[in-house]
């Protein structure tokens, strides 16, 4: 099951949400044909593309380029 959330920084997190990652660390992870396991080299570009995004963050370019984090998600 998936739930989803909207804190904001530096927000606590409730005893429901805390005992929710508790249990959630308890099963495996699950892969299938639709979510499969990345291989060491999808893994690395995806490193890559996250350190990239990271760097544009910081930068300010990725506001530029694809509008503020928050429109995004």
């Amino acid at each position: 099951m998936i739930r989803k959330y909207s804190m904001t920084p530096g927000e606590p997190l409730t005893e429901e949400q805390k005992d929710e990652i508790k249990e959630a660390k308890r099963h495996p992870i699950t892969f299938d044909e639709d979510c499969q396991e990345l291989s060491p080299a999808m893994m690395k570009m995806l490193r890559v593309a996250v350190r990239q995004r990271n760097r544009n963050r910081l930068n300010g370019k990725y506001e530029e380029r694809y509008g503020k984090k928050s429109d995004i998600l």
